[in-house]
């Protein structure tokens, strides 16, 4: 039997992710100083580990609702409450308003995005990703039969209503926001995501912004919360008035407490597109894994504040190290650092990141994140000894 030749066009048509190879590739050098992957390198809160052992032990292996267990719906729908403003009813369909903002447990920030483009795109239909994106992004149109859009955010990975709005047709569905962005950790500014909630508006189409790093933001991205929640916070599109009429919102616990496998995310937004999300979740993931949101129920009352400072300090160390070899827009979350390739050197992103793994030095090249290969990633979730060596590598090759 020629198998091959029964596989569909939809997978010989996605490559694997580069960022895997890298890290396999990681697996066979001796001790490596690995800058790869975006996995936190601190401990799950005790509380969360807690909870979801309790949950093992008493039995709550099964099943849940597929949009997710109500505890968990009720926290997570206070929580946005009290940081967006947002009045989200914790259930798919209320039946006393089913156009109501609503919201669901996912597995993980991925699932919800793979709903989400289900529930929205058809063949054919277009939605617009910035580039340099999330590996899954472009790689959802070619499952789905629809087309990503690249909008060019290059020098400064800014995606805004400037660079947008020519890319929007007839068959624009929606535009897939990141902030804080990975590979570049670039946040927006509170009036760059007015401009783009309003342009969505007008054209039309569901601003999806993911923001799987919205509590990983580093003090000095924060600004006063437009919609006026006290404290500084991380810019959204999600703060403006009425945006959860118009903005279909993707956050997650993986990153921000160290729990990445648990899987674990959730989506707001229109109530007509959280329900058929719900009913599509209902066919393919069933529902997120049970233990684990019995813990992160306790997520909430978790804080990370000290982790968040850390990695901000390693930022400060790599940006001291980096900048003065090259170009390299600051971060102002997430886990990463996104330097230019310099010209001077006549090499791709790629052919600088082989050259760093003959100095045992593990990193992204980007093109793994974009149509250019003129830079490359740097994850900071490594010690502070291996990051200092590794960025200090890092420019001895670029220099």
């Amino acid at each position: 039997m020629n198998v091959q030749s029964l596989l569909s066009a939809r997978t010989t048509g996605i490559d694997g992710s580069g960022i895997r190879r890298i890290f396999e590739l990681g697996a066979k050098l001796d001790d490596p100083i690995n800058l790869s992957i975006g996995q936190p390198d601190f401990p799950v809160p005790e509380a969360m580990r807690r909870a979801a052992a309790e949950a093992i032990e008493a039995g709550a292996n099964g099943y849940t609702l597929s949009q997710g267990i109500a505890p968990l719906r009720e926290r997570t729908a206070a929580h946005l409450s009290a940081d967006l403003g947002w009045d989200v009813h914790p259930d798919l369909a209320p039946l006393d308003d089913p156009d109501r903002t609503a919201l669901m447990i996912t597995s993980g920030t991925s699932g919800a995005l793979m709903l989400a483009a289900m529930a929205l795109l058809d063949p054919g239909d277009e939605f617009i990703i910035p580039d340099p994106y999330f590996v899954v992004y472009p790689n959802i149109g070619k499952m789905l039969g629809a087309t990503s859009v690249l909008c060019d955010t290059y020098p400064d990975f800014r995606m805004t209503a400037e660079r947008v709005e020519p890319l929007i047709t007839a068959r624009t569905k929606f535009v897939l926001f990141n902030s804080p962005g990975n590979p570049s950790g670039v946040v927006p500014t509170n009036e760059e995501c007015r401009e783009l909630l309003e342009l969505c508006r007008a054209k039309g189409v569901i601003l999806l912004s993911d923001e799987i790093y919205d509590e990983f933001v580093y003090s000095d991205a924060l600004e006063p919360s437009p919609s006026g929640e006290a404290g500084a916070r991380c810019p959204s599109p999600g703060r403006f008035d009425r945006a959860e009429e118009d903005v279909l919102l993707v956050r997650g616990f993986g990153k921000t407490y160290g729990c990445t496998g648990w899987r674990m995310g959730y989506a707001a937004g229109p109530g007509p597109i959280l329900r058929e999300m719900g009913k599509l979740q209902q066919y393919s993931f069933v529902c997120a894994p049970s233990m684990a949101q019995a813990g992160c129920v306790a997520a909430f009352d978790a804080d990370v504040s000290a982790h968040v400072a850390d990695y901000q300090k390693r930022r400060d160390m790599v940006l001291e190290i980096l900048s003065p070899v090259t170009d390299v827009a600051t971060p102002g979350g997430a886990f990463y650092v996104f330097p230019k390739v310099p010209e001077r050197l006549g090499l791709t992103g790629t052919q600088l990141v082989e050259k760093a793994i003959e100095q045992n030095v593990l990193c992204i090249p980007g093109g793994v994140f974009s149509g250019r290969d003129t830079h490359f990633r740097i994850s900071l979730s490594a010690s502070e000894e291996k990051l200092r060596r590794g960025a200090e590598i890092l420019a001895e090759l670029m220099s």
